[in-house]
């Protein structure tokens, strides 16, 4: 199916399937999400954009954006979340045993579970490299100690895409694994954050079991998957969060804010830009098949724009920010400002675009 044939097919289903939610707190959001990809799945939607061996229906990558564009276009489901599976089911596709994938992959797609990511550590955040959780042979398996955080939905998930030591130090030592999160021995702690929500978890792995065939490609992949995964945060999942944001802007204008062209002006303008050069970034697979170091410029220019927005918002509707406790622009506010930080910061996006797109050396 081509795009547009699929936009519009899919925007009639939508008009003819009531799939809102009204509760915004996180336990309705991850059950909502649950709930729309069950539906997506079982018409099929879903589905789309995925090979046959993982229980997709094939077609171009793109359809996967469109998708969640049409998402988050509607608030059916927080962009964030919805587009978790975009980074962590292509890393099961090309990382973990075939028959792991088929067996793993639709009970995320479908809405049956949820997972999670587990890279960060305390003091081991963009210096990914210097992680210290380790994972040592035990058997036919591994055993995994250490401990992760800024894991987002955590508390929420089945399985966790887990970075480990089972080397030496350097990129060299790190391998993947894929682990069920109710082995014995993890241990997950919500951490409540400046916006209200605790979207984000520690998780504590105190000799954590994990089969051998829970290794994700051999030992000492880790470092290759990880540049692979997060190339991933940046391509379709920020087609859904410029969405949303649109949507968040069109919100602004409907709000009654005090009239400065100007401001609203930048505003569109970088979100404007970010599509744009998100754009490109959807329909790059399809012509060099991996996603590379240019999507760091798809970060640096999100995380402007968001920034820009909200500030807008703040401006224009006085004390709305400042003020009110219950207010969503509050909460979407405060979200904002760590738009430079979590999946690498400002600095390291930067860093990468100057060295790795631009070659001009470490200094």
């Amino acid at each position: 199916m081509n795009v547009t044939d699929f936009r519009r097919e899919l925007r009639a289903w939508l008009d003819g399937h009531d799939l809102s939610g009204a509760d915004h707190g996180l336990d309705a959001q991850v059950a909502q999400l649950a709930r729309v990809r069950r539906a997506l799945w079982e018409a099929g939607w879903m589905r789309y954009g995925w090979p046959r061996e993982v229980g997709g229906l094939g077609g171009p990558d793109v359809l996967r954006a469109v998708l969640g564009e049409e998402v988050a276009s509607r608030d059916l489901a927080e962009p964030g979340i919805w587009s978790m599976v975009e980074v962590l089911v292509p890393t099961l596709i090309d990382y973990a045993p075939p028959a792991l994938a088929a067996e793993m992959v639709p009970r995320l797609l479908r809405g049956r579970e949820q997972w999670c990511q587990g890279f960060s550590e305390p003091g081991s955040g963009s210096d990914l490299a210097s992680l210290s959780t380790r994972a040592v042979r035990d058997g036919d398996g591994w055993a995994v100690s250490g401990q992760k955080v800024w894991t987002s939905l955590a508390q929420y998930a089945a399985r966790c895409v887990l970075l480990a030591r089972t080397g030496g130090p350097g990129h060299d030592g790190i391998s993947a694994f894929f682990v069920d999160m109710d082995s014995p021995g993890i241990t997950v702690r919500p951490l409540r954050t400046m916006h209200g929500v605790d979207e984000f978890a520690e998780v504590f792995l105190d000799d954590v079991r994990v089969p051998g065939d829970r290794l994700l490609g051999a030992p000492g992949d880790g470092w290759r998957l990880a540049m692979d995964l997060l190339p991933h945060e940046r391509s379709t999942c920020f087609w859904h969060r410029i969405a949303h944001l649109h949507r968040r802007l069109d919100r602004l204008l409907a709000d009654d804010c005090e009239p400065d062209a100007h401001s609203l002006g930048a505003a569109w303008l970088d979100l404007h830009t970010a599509r744009c050069r998100s754009a490109l970034t959807q329909r790059t697979p399809a012509r060099a098949g991996r996603l590379g170091p240019e999507t760091s410029v798809d970060k640096i220019l999100l995380a402007t724009a968001e920034q820009r927005l909200y500030d807008t918002a703040r401006d224009l509707l006085p004390g709305t920010v400042e003020l009110s406790d219950e207010d969503a622009w509050r909460t979407e506010y405060l979200y904002s400002r760590a738009a430079t930080i979590y999946g690498g910061t400002a600095e390291i996006q930067r860093n990468i675009v100057a060295r790795r797109l631009l070659d001009l050396g470490k200094e």
